[in-house]
């Protein structure tokens, strides 16, 4: 399904553990810092795996998953919330595209500009 995509960072539930794809280190410490905090608290409110992934295009896309038979995972908690971040975190999310689309997909950022 993400044959062509990249994980740019996540977080578990079940293992209590958050993730940065070493690729983006060079991210500034405030923005690594944001990802972590909205993706640790959207599990601990939901529950189950919270991947932030860029398709082959650049697009950034939340993808939540839980463990089968999980029965405390809030599936219309998760896209609401989803949602709700997404709106919330726009120009952070619009960004991290930019950046994603420049320096791994090489495009021609004042090309980029043009299309907003």
């Amino acid at each position: 399904m993400y044959q062509d995509s990249i994980v740019l960072c996540g977080s578990n539930a079940y293992e209590q553990k958050y993730y940065l794809n070493d690729n983006f280190e060079a991210l500034p410490e405030a923005i690594k810092d944001e990802l972590k905090i909205m993706c640790v608290l959207f599990t601990e409110d939901v529950g189950g795996i919270l991947t932030l992934v860029f398709e082959e295009d650049g697009t950034l896309y939340f993808q939540t998953e839980a463990e089968e038979g999980d029965l405390l995972y809030d599936e219309i908690g998760s896209v609401l919330k989803v949602k709700k971040l997404q709106s919330e975190k726009a120009e952070l999310l619009e960004a991290l595209e930019l950046y994603y689309r420049v320096f791994f997909l090489n495009e021609d950022p004042s090309e980029l500009l043009d299309e907003e």
